[in-house]
């Protein structure tokens, strides 16, 4: 029975022609599948409506091949033969009484046409705006173009009526969309009837807008994607600017769908943005129009969400990467299992599909993108295999969802931990500067484990393999995580360092409390968080800190979680020296010697410490112990023995849940020999 608290999140209401089963609404996002992988994709949102959201929406859906952006991989609906694509997501959002809605774009002055190699087409003229800076420029629309990108948009509306969708978002935020393109003087500086002020900067939305309503609106809600603030100053499109055109054009859309400005400022991580954090922004603008509002702000608090409604600040509460972490968060609040909610930790794991091309993951949900290609459900597993227990070592992300997962399978699993609290590297990492969130990843899964009867869980009980031999289970999942390097091997360095007299610190050691002093270099080769938080808590700690990395970013592959920016700008607040494109080619007792990453030119940095960021190694041995031990296992009773997460090889934390996850599904499964492991969609040859 849903707590009374929480009973005006299943209120229904009206979007147009069509009636909204509750207020939670799954808003726009990428999977890194799109039109690669549709029924990947289509599978996922199918998920969802399971899981009870009453509004679902595909990710942005490019309606003509002369704006595409290339080599980001989204939706397209170029043509009629793009329909089944679209219609089999719309057949599966609609499953559960869902609304079934598509992100129409035009990407403009964001559009490369690297693919297509068509000329781009702009509100004006101008360089491309990408993440890749393509040395490619685009002309500006003239009468004749937005005449035809008005009747592009209405193709694109009868194809996705044609496909069985209920609603149309325009994208017109995070700086992507040509409706946002129009809106900002950023972007716009024409001198005609479509540029100035701002009720001419409107009419290109006014103008579509009321072509789609006549071509498909007796059937089709809309709603309009715009962005709450741009924050790049006097030029753009404010907050302020933003609740002039709601209120001149407040019945404009069936409902206005309100984001940040800015794709990194809007779905910023945990480290750097709370949840609501959008509400100043969003507040009060339901008072200028008499249409629905729905916002976004990561929200994973039901208190936070009834809140949010009950104080007339939003209609719908708009979800991403929460409905990523936990497909079924209505149902789970509708049935008061509060507890049993995957909380997003903000990481943005599932962003860096998008950004590099690839099938996207979770850190909290491992089944992500998994349900059509493997056939995993967020919360149902596979039957039990033929063996009847599991010993799993190891209590980290890896052998906590092991253990959760093989546990719902019905097998008896004892999880012992040779610390004396679960979470392994998680529990380490909560501690860091900003990462507090991250800790939900242990919490869910020792409460989900602290419930199950057929889990017992040993703490300080590091095991040896005569341990393990004299136990008597038939299944080992050895998930003993690993141990960050001092000696500098990873990227720049494929053999150990040269170094003599200085302190050097490890990740480890400053996550156990053992914290340099003075004048500190961080070498950071491994390009992802770490080296950042560390030099963050250095500084924080007083020392004097330099940061040197090879790469031309710091902590380069951020770029792909879109916190990139904010971990240098915090940096630079904290007063960390940063210098780029330099290694640390040896560490001596005066400091370290640098070279150029591109020239070699030698240098010198002073330092009474060194934090080395390297590379890890996995902490292998009593796998090692055990498979030397192989023929001793029949006598034990052991069918067999797997070395999971980064017990195997070192990784995000991402793949370490997903490790867990896949050693449950396939406990007692048959071999698949030479097979593919995941389904995949396969590209019809034309004649």
């Amino acid at each position: 029975m849903t707590d009374p608290r929480y009973d005006i999140l299943f209120t229904p209401m009206q979007i147009g022609p069509h009636l909204a089963k509750n207020r939670f609404y799954q808003v726009p996002h990428c999977n890194g599948g799109g039109y690669r992988d549709p029924s990947a994709a289509a599978e996922m949102r199918g998920i969802k409506a399971e899981g009870g959201w009453g509004v679902i929406f595909t990710e942005q859906t490019e309606i003509h091949q002369t704006s595409e952006i290339t080599p980001f991989i989204e939706l397209r609906l170029w043509e009629d033969q793009d329909i089944p694509a679209i219609a089999k997501m719309a057949e599966k959002m609609k499953t559960h009484g869902a609304l079934a809605g598509i992100q129409l774009a035009y990407s403009g002055v964001n559009g490369p046409n690297l693919y297509t190699k068509e000329v781009p087409l702009a509100v004006s003229p101008g360089p491309i705006r990408t993440f890749t800076y393509d040395p490619v420029q685009a002309r500006s629309l003239d009468k004749t173009d937005i005449r035809n990108l008005r009747r592009w948009f209405v193709n694109a509306a009868r194809r996705s009526q044609t496909a069985g969708f209920d609603l149309i978002c325009l994208y017109g935020a995070h700086g992507f969309g040509i409706f946002q393109h129009f809106l900002s003087r950023a972007t716009n500086q024409r001198g005609d009837e479509y540029g100035g002020s701002l009720e001419n900067r409107s009419r290109f939305a006014r103008e579509v807008m009321a072509d789609l309503r006549d071509a498909v609106g007796d059937r089709m809600a809309f709603t309009m994607r715009v962005s709450l603030d741009e924050t790049i100053g006097d030029l753009g499109f404010s907050n302020a600017e933003l609740r002039d055109f709601i209120e001149m054009n407040g019945d404009l859309p069936d409902m206005w769908d309100l984001a940040q400005g800015s794709w990194d400022e809007c779905s910023g991580p945990s480290r750097f943005k709370e949840e609501a954090a959008q509400e100043a922004l969003v507040k009060g603008i339901k008072e200028l129009t008499s249409r629905p509002v729905v916002g976004v702000g990561r929200f994973t608090s039901p208190d936070v969400m009834a809140r949010m409604i009950r104080q007339g600040v939003l209609d719908f509460i708009g979800c991403a990467r929460p409905s990523i972490a936990d497909p079924f968060i209505p149902v789970k609040i509708a049935e008061n299992r509060i507890e049993d909610i995957r909380e997003c930790i903000g990481c943005n794991m599932c962003v860096t599909g998008d950004m590099t091309m690839s099938i996207s993951r979770c850190t909290q949900n491992p089944t992500f993108m998994e349900e059509w290609r493997k056939g995993w459900h967020p919360e149902r597993m596979n039957a039990k295999g033929d063996s009847q227990n599991v010993l799993v070592i190891g209590g980290g992300p890896a052998g906590l969802e092991a253990a959760r997962a093989l546990s719902l399978r019905g097998y008896d699993v004892a999880l012992a931990e040779a610390g004396d609290v679960l979470g392994g590297r998680v529990t380490r990492e909560r501690k860091l500067p900003g990462l507090s969130a991250w800790g939900r990843v242990a919490d869910y899964r020792t409460y989900q484990l602290s419930q199950r009867g057929n889990v017992e869980t040993y703490l300080q009980s590091r095991l040896t393999a005569e341990d393990v031999l004299s136990f008597g289970f038939q299944n080992v999942c050895i998930a003993t995580g690993s141990h960050w390097r001092a000696d500098g091997v990873a990227r720049w360095h494929v053999v150990p360092m040269p170094g003599a007299g200085l302190p050097v610190f490890t990740p480890d050691d400053l996550m156990a409390g053992r914290l340099p002093q003075g004048r500190v270099v961080v070498f950071d080769d491994d390009h992802y968080y770490m080296g950042g938080v560390l030099a963050e808590l250095c500084a924080q700690a007083g020392c004097e800190v330099t940061l040197v990395t090879p790469a031309a970013f710091v902590s380069d592959w951020t770029r792909n979680t879109l916190e990139q920016g904010a971990i240098h700008r915090r940096l630079v607040e904290n007063g960390v020296k940063i210098v780029l494109n330099t290694g640390v080619a040896a560490v001596t007792a005066a400091g370290v010697e640098t070279a150029c990453a591109y020239t070699g030119t030698p240098g010198r940095i002073e330092a009474d410490a060194v934090v080395m960021v390297a590379s890890r190694t996995s902490d292998n041995t009593l796998y090692r112990d055990l498979m030397a031990r192989q023929a001793d296992w029949a006598d034990a009773g052991i069918r067999s023995v797997k070395v999971i997460g980064d017990a195997e090889a070192p990784g995000p934390i991402a793949w370490a849940t997903y490790a867990g996850h896949r050693y449950a599904r396939e406990l007692d499964m048959p071999d698949r020999g030479d097979a593919l492991s995941f389904r995949r969609e396969v590209t019809a040859l034309q004649g």
